[in-house]
Order: C-alpha cells, then sequence, then structure tokens
C-alpha cells in the first residue's frame, strides 16, 4: 500500500468551504447529497465538539473525509469513539488516503483520551471490511436499523 504523502496528501480539518466537494463524497459513499444539505449537516456537526471532521487534500482538491464522535455509553466506565463516515474519491482510491484519513481520526481520538473505536459499514461494503480488517479494527456483532414513522399531527 503506498503511503499517501507518497501522492503529496495533506489531512487537515474540515472547513465552511468543503462543502461541496463533502456532499460529492456522500453521494459517491451512496448517500445522495446537495451542498445546501451538506453545509446544512456540517453547520451542526460543526458547533458540536463531540464531532470531528478530517478530509485529505491533494492537488487543492479534497479527497476523502473521514468523521468521528465521541460519547459515553451505558456499557463502558470511560467515552468512546465513533468512525461515522469514510470515504476516499472513486478516482483517489488505493493510494493510501484511507490509511491517512484513519490515522488522523485515531490520533485525535487518542488525544481525546479515547481508546475504544467502533465503526458500522453495510454488508455489501466487502471491500470496507477487509480495509478495516487490515487497520487492526475486528468484527464483533451485528446493526440494526428500522426507520420510524413522522408522528401524526
Amino acid at each position: 500500500m503506498p503511503d499517501a504523502k507518497d501522492i503529496d496528501v495533506m489531512i487537515r480539518v474540515a472547513e465552511a468551504a468543503d462543502f461541496e466537494a463533502l456532499a460529492d463524497l456522500m453521494t459517491q459513499l451512496g448517500y445522495e447529497t446537495r451542498a445546501a444539505e451538506m453545509q446544512m449537516r456540517m453547520e451542526a456537526i460543526r458547533a458540536d465538539k463531540h464531532y470531528a471532521t478530517f478530509v485529505a487534500v491533494s492537488k487543492g482538491k479534497v479527497c476523502g473525509m473521514v468523521g468521528t464522535f465521541t460519547c459515553y455509553s451505558y456499557e463502558h466506565n470511560s467515552p468512546s469513539g465513533r468512525i461515522l463516515a469514510l470515504v476516499v474519491s472513486e478516482k483517489m482510491r488505493g493510494r493510501g488516503i484511507g490509511h491517512a484519513l484513519i490515522a488522523a481520526a485515531e490520533k485525535d481520538l487518542a488525544q481525546k483520551n479515547i481508546r475504544r473505536v467502533a465503526v458500522n459499514t453495510r454488508f455489501e461494503r466487502k471491500d470496507a471490511h477487509e480495509f478495516y480488517e487490515n487497520v487492526g479494527y475486528r468484527r464483533n456483532g451485528f446493526r440494526f436499523v428500522k426507520e420510524l414513522p413522522l408522528p401524526a399531527d
């Protein structure tokens, strides 16, 4: 696996100017997102100290992102971290950018005294499963999801 620094990639905190690029990345991840929607989401996320968003930039363009969240749980005495999103631009995959983003997220979490990190990924994303196992994550359960109806007036 090439090292991301070998292809001139910088990891930095996401900025307001990144909304459009982040919307494109979310769409590539399978979540159709307009720039205005991403702006709305990121304004709320950036205002909450429990979230952190990092982007990978190559040749002045955002080519990847990772977003994390920290919280307390009912199961553990210390807070945990969650990787909520990780995506690398389709054109830039396989170049070590995902590894660099994970490293940046884990460094940030460790600096916050987080020692346990979890990530969810869909069943059909076999490449993602392999990637996470290659960077040290292990399978330990299933996630169940249910969409709730809007309350009636």
